[in-house]
């Protein structure tokens, strides 16, 4: 069985602590997959909710006090009861702001997944890579390199997105090429994507390879995609990101075999 199968077959609880901007979208989108979103942000009650989660998602896009609170009690509570803890370093290296709540956090968390762009996840790792605002992270470089440097470093499962995306756990790297570029023109896809990467994560039973299930995540979103670009040319990002959430409930795992687009690759070489 696929672990898109499982995915809808178990229906995991994810929780979300996410951000304002993309809270609905990364519900629904979930929903849609067939995974069961819990968006908890109160302090008194993140630690249980991460408790009794398949996966816990951290998400920094609108950082606060309380937020950043919230983040910590949440991934805490997920570390003690081995709950996957997926990370999106939103505009990290950005602001100082940023940069010292994603290293605090990383210092204090054990990660399952780092999921970010190129100079987000650079900027983790405490490597320089010019940055503009969150959707930075598209130039030229070691971007392999970076991944893998980051794998190893924060001993977790790294995922660089751009036009190819690079899924490695510092050892195995893969190459995805699923996608579409209007994914950049709607605002929380990447943030969205995280949070299937969560769903997947957290039916890995055991055993499993958790880096083909992130690897297959990242596909499946890919895939959703060109299939909603596919359907909806001619009639802009307002209509494609409906249909993304359509497709996000109807590709199925054959559909995603035909149209994979993965490879994998020797450590730090194309």
């Amino acid at each position: 069985m696929s672990y898109l199968e499982r995915v809808r077959t178990q229906n995991p609880l994810v929780h979300n602590i996410t951000n304002i901007v993309v809270a609905p979208f990364t519900a629904n989108g979930l929903l849609a997959l067939g995974a069961s979103p819990f968006m908890a942000y109160a302090h008194e009650e993140v630690a249980d909710v991460a408790k009794m989660s398949g996966a816990v998602v951290l998400n920094i896009g609108t950082l606060d006090e309380k937020v950043v609170e919230a983040i910590r009690l949440a991934g805490r509570s997920a570390n003690s009861n081995n709950v996957p803890v997926v990370l999106d370093p939103v505009g990290a290296g950005a602001t100082a702001y940023r940069t010292e709540t994603i290293q605090m956090l990383v210092r204090e968390l054990r990660l399952t997944v780092l999921r970010g762009n190129v100079a987000e996840v650079a900027n983790v790792i405490g490597e320089r890579w010019s940055i503009k605002g969150v959707d930075a992270g598209q130039g030229d470089g070691d971007r392999i390199g970076i991944a893998e440097r980051a794998a190893q470093k924060l001993g977790c499962v790294v995922v660089i997105t751009g036009r190819e995306d690079v899924i490695t756990d510092g050892q195995t790297t893969f190459l995805t090429s699923n996608g579409h570029a209007l994914l950049t023109q709607v605002t929380g896809a990447g943030c969205l994507l995280s949070s299937v990467i969560g769903a997947f994560a957290a039916i890995a039973k055991p055993g499993d390879d958790l880096l083909s299930s992130v690897v297959e995540a990242l596909v499946f979103y890919g895939v959703a995609a060109e299939i909603a670009a596919e359907r909806t040319a001619d009639l802009g990002p307002g209509s494609f990101q409906i249909e993304l959430l359509n497709q996000l409930a109807q590709v199925t795992p054959d559909v995603l075999a035909h149209r994979s687009q993965v490879r994998q690759i020797d450590g730090g070489t194309q």
